[in-house]
Parts: structure tokens; C-alpha cells; sequence
């Protein structure tokens, strides 16, 4: 393996010169050497040890994006597409700024406290955070912490997330103007001053203004999974009167639709349904699925530049950014 002392040899300069060259200081380097350095690095193929350099600048360049919603199914997590649309886009925005992205789940406390002293990270993402005793840990932490779709208001945290409410909103005054008015709700596990609370808050709020009660037996929740799905999916076929199914992540929608067609239901003509992310997955599923639309690229994008913000040392003027969102109409729903 090439080191620095090899390229300075054949070069005919000092390890320092070297060294400057690679790390940017070339004030006092001629544009000769500068140019001969890096042909040796590029002919080489010189990789630098980043395990030596954050022991020097106390700098790893590794950014954690940290799931803390532990799935009952393994997977579930990466399973999600847009999990993983969303971690691309970090991950693309960080490498354009010279940083690394380490994936990880935890599931207590402890086992966070474990990642940090064993790995010297720069800054953490948190996706969907609530307050609890894991949280109290983590606010203790002396690490920049940007928080994804979280309702949780600390001074030393931002936060990047999304029109919930309203989405919960434009989906089922959707349906309800397609002529639906038992309409069920579909989610994973709602938990007070979360994304999940707040579509469905949306939910009811399209369904007060247009006089429609509220049905408490008309609200099914599971996990991302094969079997929560299908089970889902029978729960909700065992009331023939619902018309109409609003589910909060797309993935959702998509095992449900599944989920129907392998009972012998057919969407749109016997239940139409909407879901929430506007995913890839939308567009493959038959029949293609109406949602509400979020920008997952700008969310990824928005969670670095406050990343950047705080380990630049810049002066940061907001904690909280809201990302819009609105409805795609496909082929999903039936006007009845």
C-alpha cells in the first residue's frame, strides 16, 4: 500500500510538502510539485488513512443517520422505501460535502451510549423521535443532532419535517369529495406527538367539516410487514361498509392492496384507497397508487444543510424547517 512517505521519495520532496498537498494548504507549493504530487497519488491509487486523520483533527467525516423505531420485523426499517430514498439523498448531499454516512439501529439507551464510545462520530440524524426516556439520554449527548420527522422542540436540535396534519387532510377530504364517507385509517402504532397522531388528526378534521362521525372501530393499526398487512387487510374487509381506506405511508397501502386482492377484492371498484410518501412503489403497483406527495430529496438535503450548519459553527437562524406536501391523483380511488 502506497503512503505519503512513498509519494514524497519518488517526488523528491518533504513528507510535509506531500502532506499539504493532500490536505489543501498549497500557498507556499509550486504549481509544478503540486501538479507532479497529485500525478503520483492518481497513478498510485493513495487512499488516505481516515483513522489517522480524525486522531489529528479529531474529525472521523462520519455522520450517523440513527433509526430508533426497532421493527418487530427485521428489515422493516430499509424495507420502507422511503427510508431508503431518504438515506440516499443524505447520503448524496453529505458526499458532496466530503462526509461519510454510517447506518445504524438502536434500540435503548444503552446501546446508544455503546455506538458513541466505540465509534467517533461527527454528527447523528434521528428519524422519528418521541419523549422518553431514550430521548433524555440522547439530549445529554455532545454531538450536533438534526431530528427527522419529530415533534420534539429542543434548543441544541433541529428539525426537518413535513405538513402531517394537512396531509391527513388532503387525503381524506379526497375521498370523502369522491363520494366516501366510511373511510378507515390505516397505520403502524400511534404514539402521542408523533407524524402518525398528527395525520390522523388531519383525518378527522376532513371528516368533522363535513359532518361525518368519527368511528373509533374504523381505525386499524400494524407493522411493515407481510403478515401485519394481510391481517390488516381482512380486518378491514370484515366491515362491508367501508368504501375507502387512507393509509399514512405508501408501503402501507401497497400490502394492503395486496392484502385485498388476495381475498378477492379489487381496488378501486370494491375498496379504493390513498396512501402517503409518494414513493417510487406508487407508480409500479397496479393499480397505481393515489398519495400525498412529500419531497424526500429536499428533506435529505434540508437534515445536511443544518448538519453542515452546526459543525461549520454557523450561526443557525432556524431549528425547524416544514416541508409542503399535496395530493397525486392515480388510479386508486373510485368516485362512488
Amino acid at each position: 500500500m502506497t503512503t505519503i512517505k512513498d509519494i514524497a521519495k519518488e517526488a523528491g520532496v518533504s513528507y510535509t510538502t506531500v502532506s499539504n498537498v493532500i490536505h489543501g494548504r498549497t500557498s507556499r507549493v509550486s504549481s509544478q510539485t503540486i501538479a507532479q504530487i497529485n500525478e503520483i497519488i492518481k497513478r498510485s491509487g493513495y487512499a488516505p488513512n481516515m483513522s489517522a486523520r480524525s486522531l489529528v483533527s479529531n474529525s472521523s467525516k462520519v455522520i450517523g443517520i440513527i433509526n430508533h423505531l426497532v421493527p418487530k420485523a427485521s428489515g422493516g426499517f430499509i424495507a420502507d422505501p422511503f427510508h431508503s430514498a431518504f438515506i440516499g439523498a443524505v447520503e448524496e448531499t453529505l458526499r458532496e460535502n466530503g462526509y461519510y454516512l454510517m447506518l445504524r439501529t438502536v434500540e435503548d439507551s444503552m446501546d446508544l451510549l455503546s455506538f458513541l464510545r466505540n465509534w467517533n462520530i461527527d454528527g447523528m440524524f434521528f428519524t422519528g423521535l418521541f419523549e422518553d426516556e431514550f430521548f433524555d439520554t440522547l439530549s445529554s449527548v455532545d454531538v450536533p443532532i438534526v431530528l427527522i420527522d419529530s415533534y420534539i422542540n429542543h434548543p441544541n436540535m433541529q428539525n426537518v419535517g413535513l405538513e402531517d396534519y394537512k396531509g391527513g387532510y388532503l387525503a381524506t377530504k379526497y375521498l370523502i369529495e369522491n363520494g366516501h364517507r366510511n373511510i378507515a385509517f390505516a397505520s403502524p402504532p400511534i404514539r402521542s406527538h408523533g407524524v402518525v397522531e398528527e395525520r390522523l388528526r388531519g383525518y378527522r378534521q376532513a371528516l368533522d367539516e363535513f359532518h361525518i362521525p368519527y368511528q373509533e372501530q374504523f381505525l386499524f393499526q400494524g407493522e411493515f410487514d407481510v403478515q401485519s398487512d394481510m391481517l390488516l387487510s381482512r380486518q378491514i374487509a370484515a366491515h362491508k361498509e367501508i368504501t375507502a381506506v387512507f393509509a399514512t405511508a405508501d408501503i402501507l397501502a401497497a400490502g394492503i392492496i395486496a392484502g385485498l386482492h388476495d381475498i378477492g377484492l379489487n381496488v378501486p371498484n370494491d375498496i379504493s384507497v390513498v396512501g402517503f410518501d409518494d414513493v417510487t412503489l406508487c407508480q409500479l403497483i397496479s393499480p397505481t397508487l393515489t398519495t400525498i406527495h412529500q419531497d424526500t430529496v429536499e428533506k435529505g438535503k434540508a437534515a445536511v444543510e443544518f448538519m453542515m450548519n452546526r459543525l461549520n459553527n454557523n450561526r443557525v437562524e432556524e431549528h425547524q424547517k416544514i416541508l409542503p406536501v399535496h395530493l397525486i391523483e392515480r388510479k386508486s380511488v373510485k368516485r362512488i
